[in-house]
């Protein structure tokens, strides 16, 4: 059985930073997976922020947060991080890992191609 844990959320001031982190366990397609990070505001659909392949190849960022996130492999097999710097209010989100095999780039935005999701943790930027 897959889990998928985020931690790393809190609070902010507008043009702050943090520092996400996910880990998967359980999975057994390692290294045919990706991971990727989605994020949900109230009233605002779920979206794309980033996802990485877990056997090499470039990542890919929401236009929202190009230039501002990046996302990377741990060291530790299955283990992604996200850094967020110059955070807005309108980064304010929850913001979900999710894991499954890797699909065409271009669907790395679908959230139907995901099976394996984390419980998501918070992220507020206030001005």
């Amino acid at each position: 059985q897959v889990q998928v844990v985020e931690s790393g959320g809190g609070s902010v001031q507008a043009g702050g930073s943090l520092r996400l982190a996910c880990t998967s366990s359980g999975s057994t397609i390692y290294p045919l997976n990706c991971m990727g990070w989605f994020r949900h505001a109230p009233g605002k659909e779920r979206e794309g922020v980033a996802a990485i392949n877990q056997a090499g190849g470039s990542p890919i960022y929401g236009d929202s947060v190009k230039g501002r996130f990046t996302i990377y492999r741990g060291n530790a097999k299955n283990t992604v991080y996200l850094d967020m710097n110059s955070l807005q209010p309108d980064d304010t989100a929850m913001y979900y890992c999710a894991d499954d095999f890797c699909v065409l780039k271009s669907l790395y935005f679908d959230i139907d191609a995901w099976d394996y999701w984390g419980q998501g943790t918070q992220v507020t930027a206030s001005s």
